[in-house]
């Protein structure tokens, strides 16, 4: 599975972004697809997910603040990002799941999208 997360940059606290991650090498529709992060110097943490059959599943962090979408006609994952905090900075990776196993993932991490939240 080859993966291209996109749409990173600089953002004011309280601001939104939109990232977006296209996914080949898969049956795209039959995937579930996360969205993680990792803060420098941390481990890498769950963002939210969206099943192969549209529910979604976010991190508690995220919360209310985060929606992700799926077009499967493009192959496509979203992030829409809202009310954006200083902890929110990290690099943001996308990647295919089992459905229910959001840490058995089919693709490599690549070098994802890095997302700052100035204060």
């Amino acid at each position: 599975v080859q993966l291209q997360a996109s749409g990173g940059g600089l953002v004011e606290a309280g601001g939104s972004l939109r990232l977006s991650c296209v996914a080949s090498g898969t049956i795209f529709s039959s995937v579930a697809m996360g969205w993680y992060r990792q803060a420098p110097g941390k481990g890498r943490e769950f963002v939210a997910t969206i099943t192969s059959s549209g529910r979604t599943i976010y991190g508690d962090s995220v919360k209310g603040r985060f929606a992700v979408s799926r077009d499967n006609a493009k192959n496509t994952v979203s992030l829409q990002m809202n009310s954006l905090k200083p902890e929110d900075t990290a690099v943001y990776y996308c990647n295919a799941h089992r459905d229910g196993s959001r840490w058995d993932v089919f693709g490599s991490w690549g070098q994802g999208t890095l997302v700052t939240v100035s204060s």
